[in-house]
């Protein structure tokens, strides 16, 4: 992107009156913050270990989740669930509340219906530092996938992927 003079000259009219701040004049910061606690970390070790021993509990029967709707033959959603299509886009919801997904996934999902992209992946995490209540953001976005035209399938992704930690998403046009 090119600056035109006018843009310019504009700018550095804007900023005519703007001083440096004197360095007596910044903000001092407590540092005296207390020790991190971790939180769940009995549970989570539990679960690890839990996990390192038999296997993926039966929460983790939720890795394979998936959806299509009755327009995409099988043949396609296999190949999805396979991780064969290549990924054109990608979001990562992890830290975001879940209203805060929900309308950052949404806004991904039309611009990317709007590029005419036809699979994307879509990273929500698996939930293991949600505490005793289980995953939040995971069945959110199950959920808000399978409710949205625009998504003809979902899969969960490859270990590769992000394994249970996301799903590919065809989108239809």
């Amino acid at each position: 992107m090119t600056i035109s003079n006018d843009d310019r000259k504009a700018f550095a009219a804007a900023t005519a009156d703007v001083r440096r701040l004197k360095s007596n004049n910044l903000a001092e910061l407590d540092l005296d913050r207390p020790a991190p606690r971790a939180r769940y970390s009995r549970a989570a070790r539990a679960a690890v270990l839990e996990e390192s021993l038999n296997g993926p509990d039966g929460d983790d029967a939720e890795a394979d989740a998936g959806f299509h709707r009755k327009r995409l033959g099988t043949k396609a959603f296999h190949k999805l669930r396979r991780g064969e299509y290549a990924i054109e886009a990608e979001i990562d919801l992890h830290g975001l509340r879940v209203d805060e997904a929900k309308q950052a996934l949404k806004q991904f999902l039309s611009a990317c219906k709007a590029e005419r992209l036809a699979c994307v992946r879509v990273i929500h995490g698996k939930g293991t530092r949600s505490g005793p209540e289980g995953p939040v953001l995971k069945p959110s976005v199950h959920l808000w996938l399978s409710r949205w035209d625009a998504v003809l399938a979902f899969a969960s992704a490859q270990p590769r992927h992000g394994g249970s930690g996301a799903v590919y998403v065809l989108l239809g046009h």
